[in-house]
């Protein structure tokens, strides 16, 4: 039964692995190349590392998977999150498709600090 659970564990991983490596090369621009790798690519070693344990049944095991995952789990979306801002202030193009660049409104509109997200305020004094 530990064979069948992990041999599907590791399919899946694969799956995913194999989806992050298309979306990689399928991808219009830098952006979305690393939401595609960043997301498919952990998920898909999730699993594979899951299988592992499945497979290896020992604690000691257990805790070296365990502390491999939680080390991508943490690292991985915040190389992605810097990569991605290193990217945009460097001034690499979005996609000609790229419907809400965020980024560049908070920049013209208002300040990011104040709070208000993607909300633009226009009050005028005289109307209050």
């Amino acid at each position: 039964m530990t064979d069948v659970v992990t041999a599907i564990v590791w399919l899946v991983g694969a799956a995913f692995s194999l989806l992050a490596a298309v979306g990689v090369l399928r991808m219009p621009d830098v952006f979305t190349r690393m939401q595609a790798s960043t997301k498919a690519s952990t998920l898909g070693l999730a699993c594979l590392l899951i299988g592992t344990a499945f497979q290896m049944g020992d604690f000691a095991t257990f805790i070296r998977v365990a502390s491999i995952a939680a080390f991508v789990l943490l690292t991985t979306p915040v190389a992605g999150h810097v990569i991605a801002r290193a990217s945009y202030a460097a001034g690499v193009p979005l996609w000609t498709g790229t419907v809400l660049d965020e980024r560049r409104d908070a920049r013209a509109g208002h300040d990011e600090s104040s709070g208000t997200g993607n909300r633009v305020f226009n009050v005028d004094s005289r109307q209050l």
